[in-house]
């Protein structure tokens, strides 16, 4: 199972970064879960915290409605940590995150403090473990910064309604799913 390489906390749940459309809760839970809205019960197993991956770059992926990240020396990445993952859900976000990314570990800063879209007025906290999901093909990046507010105006309804999570598993192989990473 694609899972077993992950760092689980001492309750067995894991963490995640997210960085692009995984940080909006209702495409989180169409992704793990079937459905934007679940009941009160599954959206208190899971926290959504700001935080910064630094030394690695977002960008759109070309003719895509999602980024990528890669490595980038210098910069910085704002998004935000996913507590409470099973290896379901791990497993359920290896398959829609697909071949082009690799579930990787990566340690990342938790935000106190959120400043502007360029990291004025960041204030980090703690450093914390967590999967994140890298982008293989370098290529296929644009050199345009990935927006959240353009994909939240212009995109998102297309990505939480219903039944898009079984439209996602009719169009893809199954065995086009995020490599992971070997530690």
């Amino acid at each position: 199972m694609a899972a077993q390489n992950s760092v689980a906390s001492d309750d067995g749940t894991h963490c995640a970064f997210f960085y692009g459309t995984l940080m909006v809760p209702a495409v989180f839970y169409t992704v793990c879960y079937g459905a934007k809205d679940v009941p009160d019960a599954i959206a208190g197993l899971h926290s959504f915290k700001p935080a910064i991956l630094h030394g690695y770059l977002r960008r759109r992926v070309a003719y895509a409605d999602y980024p990528g990240i890669t490595k980038a020396e210098g910069r910085q990445v704002a998004g935000c940590l996913v507590t409470g993952l099973t290896r379901a859900n791990l497993e359920k976000l290896d398959y829609f995150e697909g071949g082009q990314y690799e579930r990787r570990r990566v340690k990342v800063r938790l935000l106190e403090k959120v400043g502007d879209a360029q990291g004025e007025g960041n204030i980090e906290g703690d450093e914390v473990t967590a999967e994140t999901y890298v982008f293989l093909v370098e290529r296929d990046l644009e050199e345009k910064e990935w927006d959240l507010e353009e994909f939240r105006r212009d995109k998102l309804q297309f990505w939480t309604r219903r039944g898009y999570r079984d439209v996602l598993e009719d169009d893809q192989n199954p065995e086009d799913t995020a490599k992971v990473a070997e530690e």
